[in-house]
């Protein structure tokens, strides 16, 4: 299978910045179309860290791109209706004619995300629980009609939801996040898709979410190893050290050390990210999506396409 590469979009730093704008982001999306990324990703937060809605945004960016996928990294489905949200991704995928990814994740234990989902209504303490019956139920609306469903959280008598999405059966569900209960859930969905700690990380727990996968009667391809990591490019790994912790520490408004614990980073030369990302993939990554430390976006979506793509193992 090729390795495929994607690029976030910097919805939550253009918020930060006071430039809410969504021309610049669309620009990006175009950008990393036109330079051979795979796909394109937007992030997800009500008010832990207030960024632009992303299933709107990704409508946008459908209408605007016409061969990369689209996902979310990662939205967050317990906050969610699941019947609200079925409707939604169906006609997104309908306007982006089947290249949506949904990837999802359960949430983290943060005061500010405590307080995001107090603010939606959502009782913390049962984001799991809603977060599985979602993702059931939006399954089941995208590939029948007369729905019923009775769970803990939800309660569905006949719905049939329309349109259906331009894909067979719904977009791929791709399972962020990096815990117990999202390993466990990874063999059962399209991919896990976690933001780090690391690669060596990564490398230790991806035989045993194939070997779930297999137990479960799934094809030996069935799910896939994805990634999502942060890059501070510089000639200089101090100046690009450096950058790296500012944008960290204003992005998540913590320590750089904290995050550095547990989300995938690499600071410096171009070299030094070919190796790091070739780890990845011979670990099993097969879809990397590339978050850029701040910085001129463009820039970076053109230097990454033009000096780290190509020299990337493709098969």
């Amino acid at each position: 299978m090729a390795v495929e590469f994607g690029v976030l979009l910097p919805t939550r730093e253009a918020v930060m910045s006071g430039r809410p704008e969504t021309a610049p982001l669309l620009a990006i999306a175009e950008r990393a179309e036109g330079a051979g990324f795979d796909s394109v990703w937007i992030g997800d937060s009500l008010t832990a860290r207030p960024r632009h809605e992303p299933l709107t945004l990704l409508a946008a960016v459908a209408a605007r791109t016409r061969r990369v996928r689209l996902g979310t990294g990662v939205l967050l489905p317990a906050l969610r209706n699941p019947v609200v949200l079925a409707h939604v991704v169906g006609t997104l995928d309908r306007v982006a004619e089947g290249r949506v990814i949904l990837g999802v994740g359960i949430a983290a234990d943060t005061p500010a995300i405590r307080r995001e989902f107090a603010a939606a209504g959502v009782p913390f303490e049962r984001r799991v629980g809603r977060f599985l019956e979602t993702l059931e139920i939006c399954r089941a609306l995208w590939r029948r009609d007369g729905v019923s469903f009775s769970g803990k959280h939800f309660t569905l008598q006949d719905v049939t939801m329309e349109p259906k999405p331009h894909r067979p059966g719904g977009p791929p569900i791709w399972i962020g996040g990096s815990g117990p209960t999202a390993l466990r859930e990874a063999a059962r969905f399209d991919a896990w898709f976690p933001t780090g700690p690391s690669v060596d990380f990564f490398a230790e727990r991806w035989p045993g979410v194939q070997s779930a996968a297999r137990a479960a009667g799934r094809a030996a391809d069935a799910v896939t190893g994805a990634a999502y990591v942060t890059l501070a490019l510089d000639p200089s790994p101090a100046a690009a050290e450096q950058r790296l912790h500012r944008f960290l520490e204003s992005y998540y408004a913590a320590p750089a050390r904290v995050i550095l614990a547990r989300q995938a980073t690499y600071a410096g030369p171009i070299d030094g990210c070919v190796e790091w990302l070739q780890r990845w993939i011979k670990a099993g990554a097969r879809h990397i999506s590339l978050r850029f430390a701040g910085g001129d976006q463009l820039a970076q979506v053109d230097e990454a396409a033009a000096r780290l793509l190509p020299r990337l193992q493709r098969a």
